[in-house]
Parts: structure tokens; sequence; C-alpha cells
């Protein structure tokens, strides 16, 4: 007899086989718990053992959006509409790749740098930036303004007549270029 009280039928070990709910097979230990197949599974609710691990599985089914990673408008707004955050950073980026391509290098390399500090400031400051959200919040700003100052930064140290001159890379410059 099974827990329940009805007869239960044995395995092929000796050792008594319940039926759950839906009348599946439950193996039992001679005590009437289930038996555990493997040191990381416990049984279910239905008594079944059921294989529990935090490793990660070999094949995902589906990832979580980057925080933020949400619409930046409504639904019912066209998709252009939906994703303004990145658009706004392509379209200066796209201005700036222009401006280079016709001999404006500075200026274009400075709003090169600009859009991308433009874009930290969007991922700090909005809560849903659509796709300008990659990685986590703090990842994407720590990104965006690294790569916005150093462009803006390396535009203005731009020869002939650099906007900013700091001595000691100049010194480094000439000290490599001796030896």
């Amino acid at each position: 007899m099974d827990a329940s009280g009805s007869p239960g039928t044995e395995d092929t070990k000796g050792g008594p086989v319940a039926e759950d709910a839906s009348g599946s097979p439950v193996e039992r230990d001679a005590n009437g718990g289930p038996v555990v197949l493997d040191a990381v599974s416990a049984p279910d609710a239905d008594g079944r053992p059921r294989r529990t691990t935090r490793r990660f599985p070999s094949f995902t089914r589906d990832t979580a959006r980057p925080e933020g990673g949400g619409r930046a408008a409504s639904s019912d707004a066209p998709a252009p509409a939906r994703q303004w955050p990145i658009l706004t950073v392509l379209t200066a980026v796209g201005l700036g790749l222009l401006l280079t391509a016709l001999d404006v290098v500075r200026f274009g390399t400075i709003l090169i740098g600009v859009a991308l500090l433009a874009g930290a400031a969007m991922r700090w400051v909005l809560p849903d930036v659509g796709m300008l959200a990659v990685r986590s919040r703090f990842t994407d700003m720590v990104t965006y303004g690294v790569l916005g100052v150093a462009i803006v930064l390396l535009a203005m140290m731009a020869q002939p007549n650099p906007l900013l001159e700091i001595p000691f890379l100049d010194d480094t410059l000439h000290f490599t270029i001796r030896t």
C-alpha cells in the first residue's frame, strides 16, 4: 500500500512505487519518501525528482533586456519615435562623420564625442532609452562617457594649432620618438 492507502506496485528493484495525481509512477524508498536521483535534485510537489541547479543551461531560451531597455515612447507611436534616443545619437555621429569627410575634421570629431556624451547623459536621466540601452545603466554610462571624453580631448589636441595642449603628453611623444 502507498501513503494514500491504495495498493502500490513494486519496481524492478523491489522498492515500492506509488502513483502521483497524474497517474505517473513515483518511486518511493522504504520509509515512503520519494527517491532522489542525484545530489542536486529534489522532489517536486508531485514527488518526482526534479533537478535544481544554479548552473546556467546549455541552451538559453531568452535573455533579459538591459535595465532601461524598454521603449522610449508608447507602443502606439511609430518605430522612429519609440527609438528617438539612439536615433539622436546616431544622427549626431553621422553628421560628425560627414563633417570629417568634408575636411572639417576637428569640429566633426568633437561632434562625435559630444554625441557619445549626450548618449551617456540620456542613459543616466531617462528611465527608458530603447536601443540605446545595451548593458546595465552604469556600464553604458561609463562606456559612452569615457569614449566621448577621449574623442573630444583627442580632437582638441589634434595638430595643427591644437585647442588643448597637455605638456606631459608632448614630452612623452617626443621621448618615444627619440628612442
